[in-house]
């Protein structure tokens, strides 16, 4: 999961959408037409509600705040595991839809339309999820709030550390997370009695994450980096009483926090975990999937159909493999292909500084191609960088992490360099123009930049769209001057046949009783992962079920509407002009952007 969707995995208001959208045949003009398509006092009205609404849920969740840059509530984490905090969320969201849904839409057009049934579709998913008490399991190997509270605490995330109150702002902050621990654990003893626990396999991964963070010197914690770094224009007094405070924090709070959870996790939780694997054990799991499923791709696949195609994917990418293979000149079965790709030392980095090399000098040589296939591209800043050794070990081989709104803080590609020989070179490609450019940077960038649109559309977004922009991306390599290298093309082809596989094997896990055996047998039959790695993805789609259908479904819509597009439109279809087409108005449910992309088609071909 990248960096991103942190916002919107802790508990905010803005979650992807799930249920069919309202009709939206006149929804999707540019952004700059909005002001044409109602009248201005309408206009005015509108702005101020969705402004209204968002103010209320950053309010309500002060984490997203910080990640978008919204510096207003740093000193501030609310116990979002608390029963009290969820009937604040239900009561927002219910206030909410009333009032949307209270709103006269049959004159709506362009952009008003669009947000309005975006903003219903939000909301009503959040209140369809209440019934599915995902609260009492709060805490997984993959998406770990006291994870996120060490990449907050560091100094290496959203969290700023530049002037003394930002400082401050984080000694509030991190006085909360004692109680947030104990909410989490009263939960858990919750849903313990209750059924709904975790798997033991995966509470297991939780407790070395956490013995990471502990010591009994603050110095040695990942809470020290903000006073291993204070800046140098800080007075004397001020270095002095936040080097004791962030000391006493660390070691009477923070630290004992951590250890409390760890020894609950251990002692209580694990000998309580469950054996099974998938969510469909848990009472009412085939619904609760249903419902993952459905939010995950916005649309209204079934389980088993969404299974059916993701066999069909693996088939037909199979088939490209072998052709590679022949290609090369490889002698062996597909399985001996993978082996080779995996283990031969010419397709491993020398040191940290020589893959971050390569990829910088990938994206320089991209960067000369983009304008041949995007006329939007976004004005934030980018970068590559390493993730941080404190979490790099539970890493994915790279994430994307937004730019703040402000633009002081860039969009930046974490690039995984732990385990070094894990890190194919083969792989670079397809991983730079899923995570970068033009993958998530220019989708994400350029969605945070739209002028006239709410706040909620520029920083919340669809899950479906969001890692299908990235999926599709990795196809372009090849117009982008890349993929010329067929061991590259390999890449590629690995990258996709894994998503296809993600279809096959979350559904199976959650929906039809697989083990994790069974999803370990199958990713290994019909990829080169690595046993490492097939563990680790095969544990990730059981810690959240459901998000991993979003990759190829969203993807496979996209590369349809292209096809579409190119079919009917002929010698006047422009690339260029599709690319601005697809990201003109930031994330959409793929109900909505088919609409939208058809409407297109329709108006270039009445114009002759």
């Amino acid at each position: 999961m990248t960096h991103r969707l942190l916002a919107l995995v802790l508990l905010a208001a803005l979650a992807g959408c799930g249920p069919k959208a309202a009709d939206t045949a006149a929804t999707a003009a540019p952004a700059a037409t909005v002001a044409k398509t109602m009248s201005t006092a309408s206009a005015a009205e509108l702005d101020a509600l969705y402004a209204e609404y968002w103010e209320e849920a950053l309010k309500l969740n002060p984490i997203q705040a910080t990640f978008i840059g919204d510096n207003r509530y740093d000193d501030q984490l609310p116990n979002f595991y608390s029963a009290d905090y969820r009937k604040l969320e239900a009561e927002l969201n219910r206030r909410w839809l009333d009032r949307m849904q209270g709103i006269d839409v049959s004159k709506m057009e362009g952009q008003a339309r669009l947000s309005h049934d975006i903003l219903v579709r939000t909301l009503q998913e959040s209140i369809d999820g209440e019934a599915f008490p995902s609260w009492q399991q709060p805490i997984n190997q993959f998406f770990s709030v006291p994870n996120y509270i060490v990449m907050l605490g560091s100094g290496a995330s959203a969290q700023p550390f530049k002037t003394v109150k930002d400082y401050d702002n984080w000694l509030a902050r991190a006085g909360q997370v004692p109680a947030l621990f104990e909410q989490a654990i009263a939960n858990m003893r919750e849903g313990v009695q209750a059924g709904v626990v975790q798997p033991r396999v995966l509470i297991e991964k939780v407790l070395p994450q956490l013995d990471g963070v502990v010591s009994d010197d603050p110095e040695k914690t990942p809470f020290w980096g903000p006073i291993a770094k204070l800046p140098a224009d800080f007075s004397k007094a001020d270095k002095t009483r936040l080097t004791e405070a962030y000391r006493g924090m660390i070691s009477q709070q923070l630290v004992p926090a951590y250890r409390g959870l760890r020894t609950y996790l251990a002692d209580e939780y694990v000998p309580a975990a469950r054996e099974t694997h998938g969510i469909g054990a848990l009472p009412n799991g085939a619904d609760w999937y249903a419902y993952l499923a459905k939010s995950s791709t916005t649309t209204s696949l079934t389980p088993a159909e969404i299974h059916q195609i993701g066999l069909d994917e693996v088939a037909r990418i199979r088939l490209q493999l072998e052709e590679l293979k022949q290609e090369v000149r490889f002698e062996g079965d597909l399985q001996a292909f993978f082996k080779y790709m995996s283990t031969d030392p010419k397709f491993t980095f020398k040191s940290e500084d020589a893959i971050l090399k390569d990829y910088r000098d990938l994206e320089a040589r991209i960067n000369q191609k983009v304008p041949e296939l995007f006329s939007l591209m976004p004005k934030a800043e980018f970068e590559i960088r390493p993730v941080e050794a404190f979490r790099a070990a539970s890493e994915a081989a790279g994430s994307y992490m937004s730019p703040s709104q402000d633009g002081t803080r860039p969009g930046i590609f974490y690039l995984n360099t732990y385990d070094l020989p894990a890190r194919k070179s083969w792989a670079r490609d397809s991983l730079y123009l899923h995570e970068a450019i033009p993958g998530h940077h220019f989708q994400i960038a350029l969605q945070q930049e739209l002028e006239g649109v709410p706040a909620f559309r520029r920083f919340g977004g669809q899950n479906a769209y969001i890692e299908g922009w990235g999926l599709y991306a990795e196809s372009l390599g090849k117009e982008l001057g890349v993929y010329a290298d067929p061991y590259q093309r390999f890449g590629q082809l690995s990258a996709e046949i894994w998503r296809a596989i993600r279809l096959v094997v979350d559904t199976g896990l959650h929906s039809k009783g697989w083990t994790r055996e069974q999803v370990l047998e199958y990713m290994q039959e019909n990829s080169g992962l690595s046993e490492t790695d097939a563990v680790a993805e095969a544990e990730r789609y059981m810690a959240i079920p459901g998000q991993a259908l979003a990759y190829k479904i969203g993807q496979l819509k996209i590369t349809e509407l292209r096809s579409k597009a190119q079919r009917e439109l002929g010698d006047r279809f422009d690339i260029r002009e599709f690319h601005a087409q697809v990201l003109g108005d930031g994330s959409l449910p793929l109900d909505v952007l088919e609409a939208k992309i058809e409407r297109w088609i329709a108006q270039r071909k009445s114009a002759g």
